[in-house]
Formats: C-alpha cells, sequence, structure tokens
C-alpha cells in the first residue's frame, strides 16, 4: 500500500494536470470558434470551383496541347500521398485518423503494384510513416511557425507540388486531410487533387450543367489559369478544415482528460482518507494496549 505522502503526492500531481487540461480546453473553445467559422466560409466556394473544374475537363478535347494538370502524364504508377496533420498533439485521434487513413490507401496502392511516395503537411503524421514506409517521404512541408493559416500558405504548397508534377515526379497526387463535422466528428477525407478528375456524366445531367454553353475566352484557356488556382483552394480548404478539426478533436480530448482526473482525484481521496483512518486506528489500539500492559 502507498504512503499518505505519496498518495498525497500524487493527488496534488494530478490535480495539477487537471488544471493544464481545462485550460487548454478552454483556448481550443475559443479557437475552435474562428476556425469553424473560416472553414465553413471557405466549403462553398472551393467545392463549386471543384465541380466547375471538373465540368470543363470533361468537355475539353483531351489531347497533346491540353494541360498535363488534365491530361495527366499518360501513366498512373507513381502516386503521391499529400498527408496533412498538425504540427501539435493532444488532439485525440484527430492526426491518427487522418494517417489511417493515408496508410490504408497507400497499402491499397502497393499492392496493386504501383509506387507510392509521401508528401507531408504538419509533423504528426512522420514518425508513423516514416518507420512503416521508410524512405517513401519525399518532401515535409514546416506550418509550426503559422498561427493562422492562409491562401498564401496554400499556394506555396500547390507551386512546390504543380512543380514537381511537371518534374515529372508522379503521376497522380491524392490529398488526406479530415474535414469538419463538428467538435465530436472530425471525418478523414480522400481527394485527387492532381489531375483534375473529370465529372460523370450522370452528374453532369443531374446538376444541369450540360447545358451548352459558350466560354469567352474558350475552355482550354480558362482551365490553364484556374486549375493551378483550383488546387491551392483545395490545398487552402484542406487547411481550414483541419485547424477546425484539430481545434475540436482537442477540445473534446481535454474535456475527458479533465473528468478523468477529476474521477482519478475522487479515488485518490478515498484511498487516502482511509489509509489515513487506518493509520489512526492503528495508533489508537497500540497506545490503548500500551496504557492497559501498564
Amino acid at each position: 500500500m502507498a504512503s499518505l505522502k505519496a498518495l498525497k503526492d500524487r493527488r496534488n500531481s494530478v490535480r495539477s494536470t487537471q488544471k493544464i487540461t481545462k485550460a487548454m480546453k478552454m483556448v481550443a473553445a475559443a479557437k475552435l470558434r474562428r476556425a469553424q467559422a473560416a472553414a465553413e466560409a471557405g466549403r462553398p466556394y472551393a467545392e463549386k470551383l471543384a465541380q466547375v473544374m471538373a465540368s470543363l475537363a470533361s468537355k475539353v478535347q483531351v489531347g497533346p496541347g491540353a494541360s498535363p494538370l488534365i491530361a495527366g502524364t499518360g501513366s498512373d504508377k507513381r502516386h503521391l500521398l499529400v498527408v496533412a496533420t498538425s504540427e501539435r498533439g493532444l488532439a485525440g485521434a484527430f492526426n491518427t485518423n487522418i494517417v489511417r487513413a493515408a496508410r490504408k490507401a497507400a497499402d491499397q496502392l502497393i499492392a496493386e503494384g504501383k509506387d507510392v511516395r509521401f508528401y507531408l503537411i504538419g509533423k504528426k503524421g512522420r514518425a508513423v510513416i516514416s518507420r512503416l514506409y521508410p524512405g517513401k517521404i519525399v518532401h515535409q512541408v514546416d506550418q509550426s511557425h503559422i498561427k493562422n493559416v492562409g491562401f498564401i500558405d496554400a499556394l506555396e504548397v500547390s507551386r512546390d507540388l504543380i512543380a514537381r508534377y511537371e518534374a515529372g515526379e508522379y503521376d497522380v497526387a491524392h490529398l488526406f486531410f479530415a474535414r469538419f463535422r463538428s467538435a465530436l466528428v472530425q471525418e478523414p477525407t480522400q481527394l485527387q487533387l492532381i489531375p483534375v478528375p473529370l465529372a460523370p456524366a450522370v452528374e453532369t445531367q443531374a446538376s444541369g450543367t450540360s447545358a451548352v454553353v459558350e466560354y469567352e475566352p474558350d475552355e482550354e484557356t480558362i482551365l490553364a489559369e484556374l486549375l493551378p488556382r483550383n488546387i491551392a483552394i483545395q490545398l487552402f480548404r484542406a487547411m481550414l478544415e483541419n485547424a477546425a478539426s484539430e481545434q475540436g478533436s482537442r477540445m473534446t480530448a481535454m474535456d475527458n482528460a479533465t473528468r478523468n482526473a477529476g474521477d482519478l482525484i475522487n479515488r485518490l481521496s478515498i484511498q487516502y482518507n482511509r489509509s489515513r483512518q487506518a493509520a489512526i486506528t492503528t495508533e489508537l489500539i497500540e497506545i490503548i494496549a500500551g496504557a492497559e500492559a501498564l
């Protein structure tokens, strides 16, 4: 049985931890409101732009002069998995779920005989991926200096990805991030980033975009201008969704940790009181026995 001093010290230690987790929960809740508003505000534009790009790409004649961001490289042998995680931990299963989704996709591609590489945004996924896929990480983007994600951050990543694509480093790029649903639910999401996926014919007809539309300038010119921007926008959206998901997951995790610390404090208090009472009773018995012996 632990001594009274050890029980008291442990209870005080848990109380200090509880104060920290409670403060972290309040900070995460404050940051969550701003991050959630930014993520929800960015969804309509990103989703509509992706639909327009897919619709335009399906109407363009893919030929020698077509943009490689639509036509592709003519092969799907080399796949680049862009895995967006956080720079900090203590966020529950947020990073684990994203990495698990990327691992599942990577294992499936490897089973199909594809060559898989990883491009990491954030450092929390590096340990697992480097251990399970040694030598497969081509680059890691450090965002530890970024306080609030901006479009310029996504633009820099998109330019690097496009440059690597044009240099022939990979054929297909997939983006992995967590879509924010609520503080309790963050949904791991996979999105094909490069080349732009074509819109299915059934979806095009159902959305009403199959009507005859004349573009000025032509579709190829529009796509050449908007395709790189679309990649940056999709990355920016993923970063905003991740920021909201991270704070929601951290708030939930710290709330659970605070509750668990409270339960542990109660158990330690009961154990401390019982041990203290047992020690007092033992001392009284020894005193009475000594008095009777006299």
